[in-house]
């Protein structure tokens, strides 16, 4: 099986290892300095799946679709920020040589969004989404940890295509360590994600402290069943569908699983605020607003949340 991992940022270089890990053909896509150290040094994975290398003679690495040749992927993995997705759609449109007949293009990103992006240059029927609720973090180009986990990878479509086409891909990565299967509606784990990134990202990067800490506190807790019930309401409102029938009882499992799992780790928005990068809250909370707004929705919560994440990105991005 060829994998092409497009993007090998934490998510790229996470799956790329499990993938690698099962021995399954894997060529990376990744800003030079990813590119060099990939082909020094390999690849390195740590965390709470145990420690795994793969020698640099293992893969391949490229800066561009330009300098592949020759070779056509049986899926290809977009693991970009999703303020990039509409760039990468546009990128691999301009490129067919990197497609078969069957390529399958399977989206690891956050927020929602991402999938209509991408439809705009390829059949449904290529388009698969993933629901990734597992911390990567990468401390060096080549390197990745993985922090947290609280379910496995999920893998399906939004557009009610065959899933046996992407059954080895989510078998190969759960022989690579990281559990993974495939949903028939992945809409309602890609809604529940966006009801726990809501929650958690923007106040874990605005208070600078991990998720655990935010469920332990009385006012930020407050905050959070704010944030969630204008969320669940949005969702509602635009006939979207998640795996619980109210807020209330998305919150039970919310505090008694999601966050748990998922107390020690940091934000992404943390992260890249802290790297003096562009966050992804627009994919975040900015479709909540966008979806209160179309439905005349009130959703103050979300609102300051996404204001102050917008000043301080502006502020540390200059």
């Amino acid at each position: 099986m060829k994998v092409l991992i497009y993007g090998a940022g934490a998510v790229g270089l996470g799956v790329a290892s499990s993938l690698l890990k099962s021995r399954e053909e894997v060529c990376l896509l990744a800003r030079p300095d990813t590119v060099c150290e990939l082909r020094q040094g390999g690849l390195n994975r740590a965390g709470i799946f145990g420690q795994f290398h793969a020698e640099p003679s293992s893969f391949t690495a490229y800066q561009s679709l330009e300098e592949i040749r020759n070779t056509t992927f049986d899926f290809i993995l977009v693991c970009v920020k999703s303020f990039d997705s509409a760039s990468s759609a546009e990128d691999l449109s301009r490129h067919p040589g990197v497609f078969g007949q069957n390529t399958k293009i399977v989206l690891c990103q956050n927020g929602w969004g991402n999938a209509e992006k991408f439809t705009a240059h390829f059949p449904k029927e290529r388009i698969y989404s993933s629901r990734v609720i597992t911390g990567f973090t990468r401390q060096k180009p080549n390197e990745v940890e993985i922090t947290v986990h609280a379910d496995a990878i999920h893998i399906g479509s939004l557009f009610g295509c065959d899933l046996a086409c992407v059954e080895p891909l989510a078998k190969a990565i759960a022989t690579g360590g990281i559990p993974a299967e495939t949903i028939p509606d992945i809409e309602k784990d890609l809604w529940a994600k966006m009801l726990y990134n809501c929650a958690l990202n923007p106040l874990g990067a605005i208070l600078d402290v991990p998720y655990g800490s935010l469920a332990e506190n009385t006012y930020s807790r407050d905050l959070m069943n704010h944030i969630i019930e204008e969320v669940f309401a949005v969702m509602a409102a635009a006939g979207f569908r998640t795996h619980w029938p109210c807020a209330a009882s998305f919150l039970k499992i919310f505090y008694d699983k999601l966050v748990p799992d998922t107390a020690k780790h940091k934000s992404s928005t943390l992260q890249d605020i802290a790297a003096g990068k562009k966050t992804e809250i627009d994919s975040l909370t900015g479709e909540v607003l966008a979806l209160a707004e179309k439905h005349h929705i009130d959703v103050a919560y979300n609102r300051a949340v996404y204001a102050i994440i917008k000043f301080v990105e502006a502020w540390r991005t200059g």
